[in-house]
């Protein structure tokens, strides 16, 4: 690192559990976030600013007036422009260090996998099930932890499921790909917007962890978050032996 990168990283390299070895291997690290919405937006500012040497942006959307509540990326100004386009703006100006690269695609199965393979941590911040079950395959098979949050109403919930480890569960462990689990969409039931953020922000502190290995993940732990009550829940998930997507790995 050059003197300027150490002053930019020096809060970071002040903590024990990271020092310079941790920010080092965060600058040759590479992280992948589907979905440029609510959760999206705080993880890229945390993991772009955090100094993350390649972030990876999927998303297929233009910006919209109503995302502009919690998507925390976005201006007025950018309203109907790509918002792989806008954030990748905002982020090369936040921190010109970090190589931000903006797909304007849907991520489906055929093309995750290879998305997957060059990143150390996946990021899911998608709004669907599909995806999250793509998501999952592609980071079971290629061994890649997985960042998953979801947010909706003033309910939230984060897991991370570090398929590193012969004994962590996957997201089908929890939500089974055949399972009757209702879809629901923040432009029908709505969203408090500082949740959105509090779940992305976290969603960024375990990926960061786990590229720098600095302290424990939320592996095997399922968090749920009530905005209403301020009330914060905590379960143990374990891997599931019959599941369909893990059980045989």
């Amino acid at each position: 690192m050059n003197d300027q990168q150490l002053l930019r990283y020096s809060r970071h390299i002040l903590l024990p559990e990271i020092g310079i070895e941790g920010q080092e291997r965060l600058r040759a690290g590479a992280a992948l976030i589907v979905g440029a919405g609510g959760l999206g937006c705080p993880a890229a500012l945390y993991l772009a600013a955090a100094g993350i040497g390649r972030l990876v942006l999927a998303d297929s959307d233009q910006v919209d007036l109503t995302n502009l509540q919690r998507q925390i990326l976005y201006r007025t100004d950018s309203v109907g422009n790509a918002k792989v386009d806008a954030a990748r703006s905002v982020l090369q100006a936040l921190n010109p260090d970090v190589n931000v690269v903006g797909l304007r695609k849907r991520i489906d199965a055929k093309e995750v996998e290879p998305l997957v393979a060059q990143a150390e941590v996946v990021l899911d911040c998608s709004d669907n099930f599909p995806t999250r079950h793509a998501l999952n395959r592609a980071c079971v098979k290629l061994a890649k932890p997985l960042v998953s949050g979801a947010a909706i109403r003033f309910e939230a919930q984060l897991m991370v499921f570090d398929l590193r480890r012969d004994d962590a569960p996957c997201y089908a462990c929890l939500f089974p790909e055949d399972g009757e689990v209702e879809e629901v969409q923040c432009s029908v039931m709505g969203v408090f917007a500082p949740l959105t953020g509090v779940i992305g922000a976290m969603q960024a502190a375990e990926a960061i962890k786990l590229v720098a290995a600095a302290g424990e993940s939320l592996s095997g732990r399922l968090v749920m978050f009530d905005a209403k009550s301020a009330d914060w829940r905590s379960v143990r998930v374990k891997r599931d032996p019959s599941c369909k997507v893990c059980g045989t790995r």
